[in-house]
């Protein structure tokens, strides 16, 4: 069973302009996953495919209603012949991580719910989400971008989208740092030269180069990371000369 991704919006040609493009798209025309659509107007159950009313209460805006959500992740369980996982990216959740991607990916069948208007009913979200997702402390018109993009993340882990797992097992994040900088021809452009080491073929030296450049980067733009980050103790050691350089400076 290949892995299978549903998502519920109201913005289909949108979310497929994505999807059907890229790495996504091969692997969905190579049979690797499975990424299917739902619009929710069509579940709407009335002659305007109306989805949104007034908030009880008061306020200001619409919300997007019970019914048509329900009824098309019955849609969805009916189709697919088993419930979903179900993931609401919302402002209100934890934040996306790559691991968190990763055990995404372990699960057979995600289906996404993309929120608009001022949101979503609470019953709704109480009855069918198993997880809210945030992309960061921001708010967007809707939930069709954070939800390709963490359909994105997740789905190349998936077995047999990339060609090769070291495209992502050497990314950034992926062990809890950033990735080492990139080069290729020329090796010189505009007076720039490409580090030597990676010309040496010489791969040990190459791959510790990699390793130092990788905490380097993260110990300076995320040394947040560098807390959670899996260390050796030659890391370790790297990182305490980078403190003690640092410290002769000021």
């Amino acid at each position: 069973m290949i892995p299978r991704f549903d998502v519920a919006t109201l913005f289909v040609d949108m979310c497929m302009a994505v999807t059907d493009e890229s790495i996504i798209g091969r692997a969905q025309r190579a049979g690797k996953i499975s990424v299917n659509y739902f619009n929710i107007r069509d579940f709407a159950g009335n002659k305007h495919n109306r989805v949104d009313d007034c908030t009880y209460g008061g306020g200001k805006g619409m919300l997007m209603q019970v019914g048509p959500i329900y009824r098309c992740y019955e849609e969805i369980c009916r189709v697919s012949g088993g419930k979903p996982y179900v993931v609401f990216p919302s402002p209100q959740g934890q934040v996306f991580t790559q691991r968190k991607a990763a055990e995404l990916a372990a699960r057979p069948h995600i289906m996404f719910l993309c929120g608009h208007y001022e949101g979503v009913d609470q019953r709704v979200l109480d009855e069918i989400v198993d997880e809210e997702i945030s992309l960061g402390d921001y708010v967007l018109t809707g939930g069709e971008l954070p939800a390709l993009c963490i359909l994105d993340a997740v789905a190349r882990l998936c077995p047999g989208v990339l060609s090769d797992e070291s495209c992502f097992t050497e990314e950034s994040f992926q062990d809890g740092l950033l990735e080492y900088p990139q080069y290729s021809h020329p090796s010189v452009w505009n007076g720039r030269e490409v580090p030597p080491v990676l010309l040496s073929g010489h791969h040990a030296n190459i791959a510790k180069w990699r390793r130092e450049q990788s905490l380097l980067a993260t110990w300076k733009k995320r040394p947040d990371l560098l807390e959670k980050a899996s260390l050796t103790p030659a890391d370790r050691a790297y990182l305490a000369r980078l403190e003690r350089e640092e410290g002769a400076e000021d």
